[in-house]
């Protein structure tokens, strides 16, 4: 089975995230979303990068979603979910990239 890579899997779960809460108006729902993203991203993030590499990411993707509020009133809020859901994959990306 091919793996999708968790750098498009933690993008995806910010964005998808917000899609859902927004479009079925139950924000819990869109949480559901969210973590599960962020647990299938945990889980490939451990497996390719170790421990550390994983909660650090784990932590950015936490992080982006927080950020993404405040910043949602400055920019918008899809403008904003797409900001951080691309810093979060650049992080991916870079982490990845290092322990490759």
């Amino acid at each position: 089975m091919a793996r999708i890579p968790a750098t498009a899997v933690a993008a995806s779960g910010l964005v998808g995230g917000y899609a859902v809460a927004r479009w079925t108006r139950k924000r819990p729902l869109g949480g559901v979303a969210l973590a599960a993203a962020g647990a299938v991203a945990a889980r490939e993030w451990h497996r390719r990068s170790g421990g550390k590499a994983a909660a650090g990411l784990t932590a950015v993707y936490v992080a982006a979603f927080a950020g993404s509020h405040p910043l949602a009133k400055k920019v918008g809020a899809w403008p904003a979910v797409f900001s951080v859901a691309g810093g979060m994959a650049a992080a991916s990306w870079v982490v990845g990239r290092r322990s490759s």
